[in-house]
């Protein structure tokens, strides 16, 4: 965990170049409002809240009753300062992997939770991305909306068809990689690919028992919906911190250009998206080309945009991290999971 400081860090830079660029004063940001801030960071926080509560669900549907489903909510909670601290948002679902390990839960079931988790999300965040680079593709804004379906597509693509293929087939570790760790890393190596070929077998069997019955078909409707209810939250945060100084934006509006904004994000060039998001969200309001500065320059204050990202990403990154180490990487004592089961 020591290098997440320094990623912390590296996310800042492309904020610090926004403010110089931009000419942002403290007192611009300070404009926004302390109601208007809070507000959205509570949106912030449903949202987060609301991906503990369907980990919670998936848990207790597809493992058993292992723990409460507060204390449930706040390890997937935590999960997320993984995510925020990585290029492209990706890392809780190993956080959630490990304590359903410690718990006691088989690697294969776990896996198969914590992907069952992401999908759901992947999905929710990619069809209302998708929506939005639509929108913009038709009011003209041509290079935001190549860029949003661009991403969109290809991450929401990769993670449907290998969840869905995983019950018609069974993956294991490519060839060419097994080989490398097999030459450098020699019979520990060979050991782990084994073990880890062993894992993707047991988990593309458990999908094949769960996929397609009406219990996981109720499951993962119910887990994709609670998606769809946070990223709406996350949505509105925008639409409430530019109410702070006198910018009115329709919800619909808002969460159209969170999600491209989010979408733009997902490229994998800085940590947690920092920069990208910014100057997406205003290309995507605007309708503008996101590589005009001097178009930009004039654009949406530039203030709501950067309170907007403290009040949604940094502010976040502390409840995460307290949320992490309180819950996630506490001591447990693992459980037997056979007896609760309920698959």
């Amino acid at each position: 965990m020591n290098w997440r400081p320094v990623a912390i860090l590296a996310s800042m830079i492309p904020i610090v170049v926004i403010i110089i660029r931009f000419d942002v004063r403290l007192e611009d940001v300070l404009a926004v409002g302390a109601v208007p801030f809070a507000l959205a960071a509570l949106a912030m926080m449903a949202k987060l809240g609301l991906q503990g509560i369907k980990l919670s669900y998936i848990i207790r549907h597809q493992v058993g009753r292992i723990d409460s489903i507060w204390r449930i909510a706040g390890i997937r909670i935590g999960s997320e300062f993984i995510k925020f601290t990585t290029p492209m948002f990706i890392g809780a679902e190993f956080v959630v992997i490990y304590w359903l390990h410690k718990k006691g839960v088989p690697p294969p079931k776990a896996v198969w939770v914590a992907i069952l988790d992401i999908v759901t999300e992947v999905l929710a965040g990619g069809v209302l991305s998708m929506i939005a680079g639509i929108v913009a593709l038709a009011s003209g804004a041509y290079i935001v909306a190549t860029i949003i379906l661009a991403t969109s597509i290809a991450v929401t693509s990769m993670w449907v068809l290998l969840f869905f293929m995983s019950s018609k087939r069974t993956f294991q570790v490519p060839g060419g990689i097994a080989r490398l760790v097999a030459r450098f890393a020699k019979e520990r190596g060979q050991r782990y690919v084994t073990q880890t070929n062993h894992w993707m077998d047991e988990v593309c069997t458990i999908s094949r028992e769960n996929m397609g019955t009406a219990k996981s078909k109720k499951l993962f409707v119910n887990a994709f919906m609670l998606s769809l209810a946070s990223w709406f939250f996350y949505g509105i945060s925008f639409m409430i911190i530019a109410s702070g100084i006198g910018i009115s934006i329709e919800p619909f509006d808002s969460i159209m250009a969170v999600m491209g904004a989010n979408a733009i994000g997902n490229l994998p060039i800085t940590v947690g998206g920092s920069g990208l998001t910014e100057f997406g969200i205003v290309a995507y309001i605007n309708n503008l080309d996101p590589f005009n500065f001097d178009v930009l320059e004039e654009a949406l204050e530039w203030n709501a945009v950067i309170a907007w990202r403290i009040a949604t990403y940094y502010l976040p990154i502390v409840v995460t991290w307290v949320m992490l180490f309180r819950f996630a990487l506490g001591k447990y004592t693992k459980t037997g999971t056979s007896k609760h089961s309920e698959s």
